[in-house]
């Protein structure tokens, strides 16, 4: 059994309103009806639905276990949860790992769970892609993470994730199969083993959440996963892939690369470099600032080319700061 809960990180365009709104069955969430993925929430699930409203401060102490016991009572009949649904407002934005922090404590509070599962609010899965997680994880074990095949929204057909390798020489995580076609993967195996899982979608079991704690909040934005996939490896426990576990990200497909923000090329590189300096052995964290550096200019380059010198100056100005803010 599982319930959702909503973290609103303190958006600007009253998305609790909108959420609130959807749940008593006054918002169709799809006005495009000839959108391809259309069909994955269709028939939709019966309104209303249940749900109750916590600040941060009402959910890291559990929320209300009575009101949420009586709201049970309201489930619709075809909808397999008998949890309302918990809405949570932020009260400020928190970065991915804060946001993400405040449900896990809520869960953590209620202490009536056995797993968490971290899923991007830009997603779409299928009826079956929980389901085929939590199986993964019935099998496998509870001393290990799981995440699954991630496609684009914009190209359904076309992977953006298929498992995560981590390099500690390079400090560089590569995505699997990245920008391949579901029909070009020759490989299927159903469940494997990788170092790195993006947390757009991974199931954390209590067990590794007592044993790791939870995701670092000083990222604010990028390599939090990273930070905690490497963190889970190096404890000895595993990260396992799931193929049969699919969901859609909306992600930019149709210009080959993903559009870069000044803001995301700060972030990024910040990120980077705070994770190297701070989690890798003294060899590999010398052999991934070298690489990182002598490979900016080529980097640069295409950039500078593109016209857009303010990513350079972003990534300048990241690089310094992540030393800048270990000191």
């Amino acid at each position: 059994m599982y319930q959702v809960i909503v973290v609103d990180n303190n958006s600007p365009n009253n998305f609790i309103g909108y959420l609130k709104a959807w749940a008593k069955g006054k918002l169709d969430v799809w006005v495009n009806s000839n959108n391809p993925l259309r069909n994955l929430s269709f028939p939709p699930v019966p309104k209303p639905i249940p749900y109750i409203y916590y600040t941060r401060e009402e959910a890291k102490k559990g929320g209300s276990p009575e009101l949420e016991e009586e709201l049970k009572n309201k489930m619709p009949k075809d909808i397999t949860s008998k949890y309302p649904m918990v809405f949570i407002q932020s009260g400020g934005n928190l970065g991915f790992a804060g946001g993400n922090n405040v449900g896990i404590r809520y869960a953590l509070a209620k202490n009536d769970f056995d797993g968490v599962i971290l899923l991007n609010n830009d997603t779409v899965i299928k009826r079956d892609t929980i389901s085929n997680l939590v199986n993964a994880r019935l099998e496998f074990g509870e001393q290990a993470i799981y995440g699954g095949r991630i496609y684009y929204y914009s190209d359904p057909d076309r992977i953006w994730y298929d498992g995560g390798r981590f390099n500690e020489w390079i400090g560089r995580t590569t995505h699997l199969n990245m920008r391949k076609l579901k029909t070009e993967v020759k490989n299927n195996q159903a469940i494997k083993e990788v170092n790195f899982i993006t947390f757009c979608y991974v199931l954390i079991p209590k067990f590794i959440l007592d044993k790791i704690g939870l995701l670092d909040k000083s990222y604010f934005m990028y390599a939090e996963d990273l930070d905690y996939s490497y963190k889970v490896w190096k404890s000895g426990y595993k990260l396992y892939h799931v193929v049969n576990s699919e969901i859609w990200h909306k992600v930019g497909a149709s210009s080959g690369e993903e559009e870069i923000s000044e803001f995301s090329a700060y972030r990024m590189m910040r990120s980077r470099v705070r994770f190297i300096i701070s989690r890798l052995p003294y060899a590999q964290k010398i052999a991934s600032i070298y690489f990182l550096i002598i490979t900016r200019p080529i980097r640069f380059l295409f950039f500078y080319i593109r016209r857009a010198k303010y990513i350079i100056n972003a990534q300048i100005k990241g690089l310094m700061d992540g030393f800048k803010k270990l000191k």
